[in-house]
């Protein structure tokens, strides 16, 4: 099945959801020391490897972070070749200077904010389908 592509319908029914803990990047260097299931996400980049991961088992681990973040999944399932989502809920937390880093999945969209930010960006994503 293939995802969403209509951007008024995804803006309409992404339904975020706010997940449970504090979320943190780091960069490592391999990931041969940390489980598979404990990681979010990855990415390979020239310089290092970035993982997303719970900020108990970064500080567990001891890596180094300094962003904490809360983590909202859009739970519309968006296709890859969307065109617009991103560029309309980031605007609309950028218009209230709240910061996002965004990871796109096969399913769904997932946004990385400042967890003091996280209540207000919700009341924001939530104004889509109002």
């Amino acid at each position: 099945m293939s995802g969403e592509k209509n951007l008024e319908i995804l803006l309409k029914k992404m339904k975020p959801k706010l997940n449970a803990g504090e979320f943190v990047f780091c960069e490592v260097k391999n990931l041969e020391e940390i489980s598979l299931k404990n990681i979010l996400m990855s990415f390979r980049e020239e310089e290092s490897i970035t993982i997303i991961i719970e900020k108990k088992i970064a500080d567990d681990l001891d890596l180094r972070y300094s962003f904490v973040a809360s983590w909202i999944t859009l739970t519309i399932h968006s296709a890859l070749e969307a065109v617009g989502l991103t560029a309309a809920f980031s605007k609309a937390l950028s218009d209230k200077n709240i910061s996002c880093n965004v990871v796109a999945a096969f399913y769904h969209d997932h946004i990385f904010v400042d967890t003091k930010d996280a209540a207000q960006a919700m009341e924001i994503l939530h104004q889509f389908s109002a």
